[in-house]
């Protein structure tokens, strides 16, 4: 008995191993026009396997792509396309650089860092004081939305001056926008206090109109 494990690898598996034979089988042939036969009718095998790809934008360019490629690029054929090119398929992808940069305070985040540093290099002094009451702003959004609580302006000023190193400062009187925070939590005992309530309540209306119909019946019955 022969096992998969032990036969030639796959390079496409999705189209199976029946098909990867036929496409060995097109390499062996030597006439050109009777290879070029038998691809077209790989391809249609190829489409009726994965009608899936009938969707996609220009699935035959993509059929012809594959059956290339599952022949190790060795399967000279007409086809309608220009070949694939094995070393841009197969190109490794550049390694991505990821920052370094530690946050000095986590929950303001990267993104206040970076506005305080181009702040801070502005040189139109409108323009400057009002980026510096923005950022001010959103330290306050981003505290209150990390901490779950109200905090102070004048706290939140201070920390303007100790992130951009005493170059960005507003007046301690400075008014920045209210945040509204959620509202209390549901206390869920109240919650499973008032289910239970009408569940029992439920009950005993069942129970009362049950036993309001036998006690007629009993009435009537005694007359």
């Amino acid at each position: 008995m022969e096992y998969n494990t032990q036969r030639e690898k796959m390079v496409i598996p999705e189209y199976g191993r029946n098909v990867q034979n036929m496409i060995r089988f097109a390499m062996t042939v030597n006439d050109r026009d009777l290879r070029n036969t038998v691809a077209r009718s790989i391809i249609k095998v190829m489409s009726q396997l994965s009608p899936h790809t009938r969707e996609v934008t220009d699935f035959n360019h993509k059929l012809w792509d594959q059956l290339i490629i599952m022949s190790d690029f060795k399967l000279e054929v007409d086809s309608p396309y220009p070949y694939p090119d094995k070393e841009v398929l197969f190109e490794k992808p550049k390694r991505m650089l990821y920052p370094n940069k530690v946050i000095k305070n986590k929950h303001y985040g990267f993104v206040i860092e970076d506005l305080v540093e181009k702040a801070a290099v502005m040189e139109d002094p409108k323009e400057k004081a009002a980026l510096t009451h923005t950022i001010a702003n959103m330290m306050k959004k981003a505290y209150i939305s990390w901490n779950k609580e109200s905090v102070s302006d004048r706290i939140i000023l201070e920390h303007l001056t100790q992130i951009s190193g005493g170059r960005l400062t507003l007046p301690m009187e400075t008014k920045l926008e209210v945040i509204v925070t959620n509202t209390a939590p549901v206390n869920k005992n109240s919650n499973q206090k008032s289910h239970q309530q009408k569940k029992t309540n439920n009950f005993h209306q069942k129970k009362g109109g049950f036993f309001g119909k036998s006690n007629n019946n009993n009435k009537r019955r005694f007359k």
